[in-house]
């Protein structure tokens, strides 16, 4: 019987995801834990690269992003990574 350990990946959270490395499975709770660490960290623009390739993880970030409710607004990066990227605009927490 094989094991089926999880590896713990500690990543920087500066705003900037690079997701080459991750396989598509690992991606849906990689970026909820990574949007929820930079709202409590007040990074409210988010960077991730996911790569041009055939586009599999562009949607699945696509589909996340419109799904998690701390994001209020997305699209392709409009600099030089363009569609091998996406810039994320989260919404600031309430203050109360």
């Amino acid at each position: 019987m094989e094991s089926t350990k999880e590896k713990v990946v500690s990543l920087p959270v500066n705003g900037v995801i690079d997701l080459h490395t991750f396989s598509t499975r690992e991606i849906f709770s990689l970026m909820d834990e990574y949007i929820r660490e930079c709202v409590s960290r007040g990074i409210f623009q988010i960077r991730i690269i996911h790569g041009k390739g055939k586009g599999l993880k562009r949607a699945i970030v696509h589909k996340l992003l419109e799904m998690n409710p701390h994001v209020e607004s997305y699209g392709t990066d409009p600099g030089f990574s363009g569609w091998g990227a996406t810039v994320a605009y989260l919404r600031v927490k309430d203050e109360q």
